[in-house]
């Protein structure tokens, strides 16, 4: 008989809700400053958005073409799941939403609503609600005809109207603006008061609710409750032969907006009558999809709550630390050329791999340049630089994923832009995502090619580069970057049959080099030698290769890993995972940099890179995995890794209840990683200054003789 599946499996969806479950955790978490606390609830109320649009969406699509069969049971028992779980975080948000904002009236700062204005502010809002806000707002009037799938914004929080004079209620629907006025509106000072007054737009309108309808409708009373409806993310792209991929996706997109309601959220008070109109008009009859909530919905916008009082609110300032060995050369191109660089963000500044894409777009020795891209900052200067190439005479060609979800409208503009501009813009293979981290630059030196490459964990976004984790590695290594190119040929012509000896690339020979590296340990464990595997990953969801580490651990291999989100390996199981730990690690940034180490025999095989452990990015993407060869390069990384390891301050212990205690602290000294790790590369940067300082003594170029770098102290 084969063991059930919840024996060796989490199911990712209830795993993803509880990564949310530690975000919410840090808004209940009294030793971080409370403004961040708010925008804690801010990025939990996003994450909880996309989990319906995508994995929730993906569970009911399961249920409806499952049939009357078992698999449909399973679905239907997982979503009952899914419900259960989000109306206890649901619960546990609404709790401590009141008790952050006692905490903010402490401090002088008071959200208040419409019923709490004083008549100076009360008039002073009537006017900004005539003169600035009420032009960008059009009250949409419910009757039969009226078609509200096809007309409401996903992700909007609306305001429903119902207007009653005697027997008869009219709706109607108000949306709430999200662009062009600010979500939190700072309200003018009275007098000599301390006091900070802040309120939402959404109680503005509240407030100026008569003056919205009083001069087109007759009623008596006027009653107001929030809405927000979530739409499926997913929807079917065209495969007809005479469009491009431009043109199938800019119609897929157009699908998304028409796509059926998987949740309604709304404020519980609502009266029944108006629910049942909203679901009437929705289509929606399961209750699954609906969630009562408080009387905001758009807690997204919380991510941006303002701070208006003292710097001591939020957290204090870790300041992007420049790389030495870029700042030592004329030029990046000299840098690279004489060691490889290693840039962990946001601790280290991203302008260097900027600048490294300025300098190539107007230096005469630099012929081509080759970029992937995913996700790009909306004022984007890597963009810029690729135009600027453009018209310097650079060959540049830009590979843009159109499939990055949520990204797909922004990035179809940049492949227009780009292309009018001149460059040769890719989309990649129709079946396979684009998801590596690829920079190539070749220029020419003593007349040959001389390739300079980029290989990371993060995108090319200088956004955010400011708040995620991610490691970017630049080299000249020739094996390495030769083989960059490589995927850049295997993508614009796939039937290409190329061989990596370095780099592990998805889907070509991830599973078989993961597995194999994994069966070296497994024999060296047997072997009574030591063997450890540590993993640093987003996610870990594919079921071969968590097998594949069941049984490492049952021969005897120490596993530790750092999960940030979805984890369905169940550590510490008797017989089964009993050398397997896993932490996760919420803090003020997102962790996203992907790490692999191998003892393998004392060599320590380290590979940082783009891709989770998923069947999606194994099989079904173009991802691509590095090994760092540079000792010092190496011994900087697994420093960090170590550091993280043993953080006691925001890392918790993920185990089969999923309950997210903490990383127990014992009588260790306090340590929390990210500001370790700041700290760690201060000191790491200051050390390469001084070794290149000697080495130079009066230039900071030109430089031959790399033993003092040799010699550069790397603990933690």
């Amino acid at each position: 008989m084969n063991e059930p599946r919840h024996h060796r499996f989490i199911d990712k969806e209830l795993s993803w809700l509880s990564f949310n479950e530690r975000v919410l955790q840090e808004a209940y978490d009294t030793s971080v400053p409370l403004i961040e606390r708010v925008r804690f609830l801010g990025i939990f109320s996003s994450n909880m958005d996309e989990f319906f649009q995508v994995r929730v969406a993906a569970v009911r699509r399961a249920i409806l073409v499952s049939g009357i069969s078992s698999k449909q049971l399973e679905y239907q028992s997982l979503m009952a799941k899914i419900q259960a779980k989000v109306l206890d975080l649901q619960e546990k948000f609404d709790q401590i939403y009141p008790v952050l904002m006692k905490e903010l009236a402490r401090c002088n700062i008071f959200l208040i609503n419409e019923t709490q204005l004083s008549e100076f502010h009360s008039a002073w809002l009537k006017k900004y609600f005539k003169n600035q806000l009420k032009r960008h707002i059009a009250p949409h009037i419910i009757n039969e005809d009226s078609d509200l799938v096809q007309h409401l914004v996903d992700g909007t929080t609306y305001l429903v109207a119902s207007l009653q004079s005697g027997e008869n209620k009219e709706y109607a629907l108000i949306e709430v603006p999200n662009k062009n006025v600010p979500r939190f509106l700072e309200l003018p000072t009275e007098k000599t008061s301390k006091i900070k007054h802040l309120i939402l737009l959404d109680n503005i309108i509240r407030h100026c609710i008569d003056d919205l309808f009083r001069p087109f409708f007759e009623f008596d009373t006027i009653n107001v409750f929030s809405m927000k409806m979530t739409r499926d993310a997913d929807y079917n792209i065209s495969n007809e032969l005479e469009q491009t991929t431009l043109e199938r996706m800019t119609k897929g997109i157009k699908k998304r907006l028409k796509a059926q309601p998987v949740r309604l959220v709304y404020d519980r008070n609502m009266p029944d009558d108006m629910l049942e109109m909203l679901k009437s008009h929705l289509h929606i009859s399961s209750t699954e999809c609906l969630v009562p909530g408080g009387r905001y919905h758009s807690f997204k916008d919380f991510m941006d709550f303002p701070n208006p009082s003292r710097k001591k609110l939020v957290n204090e300032k870790l300041h992007p630390i420049d790389s030495s060995q870029f700042l030592a050369f004329d030029n990046s191109f000299d840098a690279i050329r004489h060691r490889d660089i290693m840039l962990n963000y946001p601790y280290h500044k991203f302008s260097h791999f900027t600048e490294l894409v300025r300098q190539a777009a107007y230096d005469p020795a630099v012929k081509f340049i080759k970029i992937n891209l995913y996700r790009v900052a909306k004022k984007s200067h890597i963009m810029q630089s690729l135009i600027d190439a453009v018209k310097n005479g650079k060959r540049v060609t830009a590979v843009i994923e159109l499939r990055a979800r949520f990204d797909e409208e922004s990035n179809i503009n940049w492949t227009r832009r780009l292309a009018e501009a001149g460059v040769k813009v890719h989309h990649g293979i129709p079946s396979l995502k684009v998801h590596s981290k690829l920079c190539l630059i070749g220029r020419k030196e003593e007349n040959k090619t001389q390739y300079y490459c980029h290989i990371g964990s993060g995108n090319f976004n200088e956004g955010t580069a400011r708040f995620y984790t991610d490691f970017s590695l630049f080299s000249a290594n020739q094996d390495i970057a030769g083989e960059v190119k490589q995927v850049f040929d295997l993508i614009e012509r796939p039937y290409r049959k190329d061989e990596f000896n370095h780099l592990i690339v998805s889907p070509y020979n991830s599973r078989n080099k993961l597995i194999g590296l994994i069966n070296n340990e497994i024999e060296q464990a047997k072997q009574n030698k030591p063997a450890s595997i540590q993993l640093k990953l987003n996610n870990l969801v594919d079921d071969i290769m968590i097998n594949k580490l069941y049984e490492a651990s049952q021969a005897g291999v120490k596993i530790t890993m750092l999960i940030r989100g979805m984890c369905s390996l169940i550590p510490q199981v008797p017989g089964q995972s009993d050398n397997i730990k896993v932490f996760s690690i919420i803090d003020r940034y997102l962790e996203h940099s992907r790490v692999m180490l191998f003892h393998a025999g004392g060599e320590q095989k380290l590979f940082i890179g783009s891709s989770d452990w998923m069947t999606r990015n194994i099989d079904e993407r173009i991802e691509v995995t590095t090994p760092v060869y540079d000792k010092q390069l190496k011994q900087m990384v697994i420093a960090i890794l170590s550091l993280q390891f043993k953080d006691n301050t925001k890392s918790r212990v993920i185990n089969q209840q999923q309950d997210n205690r903490y990383h127990p602290r014992g009588n260790k000294r306090k340590l929390r990683s990210q500001v370790a790790i700041h700290q760690y590369l201060n000191g790491y940067e200051k050390k390469v200054t001084s070794a290149l300082a000697a080495i130079s003594n009066t230039t900071t170029h030109c430089l031959n003789n790399n033993k003092k770098l040799q010699e550069l102290p790397q603990e933690a």
